[in-house]
This record gives C-alpha cells, structure tokens and sequence, in this order.
C-alpha cells in the first residue's frame, strides 16, 4: 500500500452538506468509501485557511488514488488535490541508486 495526502477546500454546497452532516459524519462517509476501495483512512483533520480537510490515505495502488480523487472532485463538494507520500526508507532506498544524468549545458 502507498500513502496519500488528499487536500480538499469545500465548494458552498460542500460547506452547506458539512453543515447539515457534522465533521465526524463525513469522516465516517470517506472512510467508507476509501475502504471500498481496499484501502484506510490514516487520519482526517479540518483546517482553517486556503485547506479545508486533510486526510491521510492508505491505498493499494495508483489506479484507487486517481479514482478517490476524480470521483470526490467530480460530486461537486471539495475541491481536490492529492499528493503520493515517501518513507524516510523510500528517500533511502533511493539515494542509493546510480542515475546517470546530465544537467542541460555541461
């Protein structure tokens, strides 16, 4: 499973659904629909600013994180973004690998 960040701002309609659900009701709802997917909800958190919710995701593969977030965005509530996470491990793993690159110029 790879983790997920989902970054979600509401839409009126989304806040005017919050409003009538209540916070831990949508939080339920989305961990429905993210365990239909095989997956899990990490962690849901509201914000105040330019972000609305935060939610971290477990998913088994990039075709489920694609659909989550198409399928969210396209119900007309949250606008969303989503972003793949990397383990310390990953970094590790990856600094170990020999990439033969040219820099443009050189």
């Amino acid at each position: 499973m790879s983790k997920y960040l989902f970054q979600a701002s509401y839409t009126q309609a989304g806040v005017k659904g919050l409003l009538k659900e209540g916070g831990s009701s949508r939080r339920d709802a989305l961990r429905e629909t993210i365990e239909g997917l095989g997956g899990s909800l990490e962690g849901m958190y509201y914000a105040f600013g330019d972000v609305d919710l935060l939610m971290v995701v477990d998913l088994p593969d990039e075709s489920s994180a694609v659909a989550l977030s198409m399928f969210i965005g396209a119900a007309g509530a949250l606008d969303v973004t989503m972003r793949v996470l990397v383990s310390p491990e990953t970094i590790d793993e990856a600094i170990r690998k020999n990439v033969a690159y040219r820099a443009p110029g050189e």
